[in-house]
């Protein structure tokens, strides 16, 4: 049977890949969602159960506030012991909890074929809750994000899938895991869409889509209901609005791009330490209770700091104090290589500098900073949409979308021109391996054979003898395989040059024609219409680096199209990119 691309495929073609498959992925996210919404219960409950162990001495769950501790100079004791534990957990355990997860969950998706361990499973959470309970400024998003991705990665390999759905399963389990701790399930949603996925398909949008309602749907059962941190303000609008929201962005966004420098300034000078890593969190836990002792607002996850900017009840002095002394704290904490995470502390930063550029025009600090949380989410992680919708999800002021839509993109655009790597990616760049964060259609899918193909090509008749088809070969190819034709210029087949080797150390007729030779062997070939993706996946399936084109109707052999000429879709793209009309 030969290997074809039918007569007419463009029209049979689909605009996506989707197939039953997704059903059953579609199954595997309520499982998956469920897992990530009870994780996500599972880590709060191991920050408090950390918090007052560390700071109150007492075996309970209940939540607690670190400033409301009387420990006294052991504010710099207890981080230091918490970061003990995990350097220890990171040698003897798993260095993959170091770090704030997402980045974890990226090089998982792209390079590890979407595998996660159960040691990591089970560690993440473990550490960062020891992180944030011993005075650790993070928060719990990234942990959950990477422990949420593990039990998706998880359940699709106890189950034996492919690398591409286990994929969707971990990002699944992530969006879910996110939608829990925040109550944000458009925002998770965007997440996975603009940093986890690297694609757009139903087969992986539409079970992270379940998945994160399905934890949704639990959260009130599990943690809470409502926006996490409601606040009441006056939305902007209009130019004025829009300009407002806009000039906010982009300083947020230089503020972006000035911490994500400032981090990996940091880690490279861990880097130089003549210790063994695993004691870098201990040495960054020191300036850690320095920061506690100067404010004790900085340590832990600090959601009553958002709150706090959000509601407009700071004093300047406490405003700037909490930007200063929590930047200093996160990026050391950060650098060293800690487990935590970076969602919350972009939070208070951005809406730290936020509200103060509110306080000095007269413009309201809580709506300030909320724009300021959506853009320094916008520029540091390179997520524009996920930073707007995550403001408005995370407050309940959706008609404040538009605002924070404007200081959002005003960041990225300022964090895309500065910087070359986001906050997350610089950290896998460092680890050799480079990930572009921008989505196109792919030329394969869009270009027809006949854009690219070599027209009118050589051909073979049927009719000429294994001897002349020798002598061919031997002095006259350029290629290694032809097309062989009837006398009408109908495809017959192909001949190679290892065919005719093969053919002139056999006792083969020399005189028999090509036409009884290869009249039952495979003839892959296409139509003029076909998207040159499916004649490069002939290639792959047939081992045949020339496909021939051919008429539809009357099945002549019309061209060529080789491995070489799939190159010329590449030249397309750079010509579409660069040349410019006149």
């Amino acid at each position: 049977m030969a290997a074809t691309a039918s007569p007419s495929t463009s029209h049979k073609l689909a605009d996506h890949s989707a197939d039953r498959r997704m059903l059953m992925l579609v199954a595997a996210a309520f499982i998956v969602g469920t897992g990530g919404a009870f994780g996500a219960w599972g880590l709060l409950k191991l920050i408090a159960l950390a918090t007052n162990l560390f700071w109150f001495g007492r075996l309970s769950v209940a939540p607690s506030q670190i400033v409301d501790s009387m420990v006294g100079l052991a504010v710099i004791v207890i981080p230091i012991a918490g970061s003990l534990i995990i350097g220890l957990m990171a040698r003897f355990g798993s260095d993959k909890i170091r770090g704030h997860g997402i980045p974890e969950a990226i090089e998982a998706v792209l390079y590890g074929e979407s595998r996660l361990s159960l040691k990591v499973a089970l560690l993440k959470p473990l550490s960062s809750a020891i992180s944030i309970g011993s005075g650790g400024p993070f928060g719990a998003e990234g942990p959950i994000i990477m422990t949420g991705g593990a039990i998706g990665s998880l359940f699709a390999q106890c189950f034996h899938l492919s690398a591409a759905e286990r994929k969707t399963l971990l990002v699944a389990g992530a969006a879910a895991g996110m939608t829990a701790i925040f109550g944000t399930p458009v925002a998770a949603v965007l997440l996975a869409v603009e940093v986890l996925l690297f694609e757009w398909k139903p087969r992986s949008f539409v079970p992270v889509v379940v998945a994160a309602l399905v934890s949704l749907a639990w959260r009130p059962l599990l943690i809470g209901n409502g926006a996490l941190f409601p606040f009441e303000a006056f939305a902007l609008s209009g130019w004025s609005g829009m300009a407002i929201a806009a000039g906010i962005g982009l300083m947020v966004g230089l503020e972006a791009v000035l911490l994500s420098n400032l981090l990996y300034w940091i880690e490279d000078l861990f880097h130089r330490l003549p210790v063994h890593w695993m004691w870098w969190p201990a040495l960054g836990a020191i300036i850690v209770g320095i920061g506690g002792l100067i404010d004790a607002h900085v340590l832990g996850a600090g959601y009553q700091s958002i709150q706090a900017l959000l509601d407009g009840s700071l004093a300047t002095r406490v405003m700037l104090a909490l930007f200063l002394v929590k930047g200093m704290v996160w990026l050391v904490a950060l650098g060293s290589g800690t487990s935590g995470g970076v969602l919350a502390p972009l939070l208070i930063l951005g809406g730290a500098c936020a509200s103060l550029i509110g306080l000095a025009f007269g413009i309201s600090p809580g709506f300030c900073a909320m724009l300021g949380m959506a853009g320094v989410l916008s520029g540091a992680m390179r997520a524009p949409l996920m930073g707007a919708m995550f403001a408005a999800e995370l407050t309940g002021h959706y008609d404040s979308l538009p605002a924070s839509l404007a200081a959002s993109i005003a960041a990225y655009a300022v964090s895309v021109l500065i910087m070359r790597r986001s906050i997350l990616t610089e950290k896998i760049s460092r680890r050799g391996r480079h990930i572009m964060q921008e989505y196109s259609v792919d030329a394969f899918d869009f270009l027809q054979a006949n854009h690219i193909m070599t027209p009118q090509p050589q051909t073979l008749p049927g009719s000429a003898s294994v001897a002349e088809t020798v002598d061919f070969f031997g002095r006259k190819a350029e290629h290694r395989s032809y097309p062989v034709v009837d006398a009408e210029g109908r495809l017959l087949g192909l001949v190679s040059r290892s065919d005719a080797l093969r053919w002139q150390v056999s006792e083969q007729t020399k005189e028999t024609p090509l036409a009884d030779l290869i009249s039952d062997a495979s003839q892959p070939s296409a139509t003029p219409d076909a998207p040159i993706g499916i004649v490069a996946d002939l290639m792959v399936e047939t081992g045949i680096g020339r496909i021939p084109i051919v008429d539809p109707a009357s099945q002549r052999v019309i061209g060529i199209l080789s491995r070489h000429d799939l190159l010329k879709a590449r030249r397309i793209g750079i010509e579409t990119e660069r040349h410019r009309s006149r």
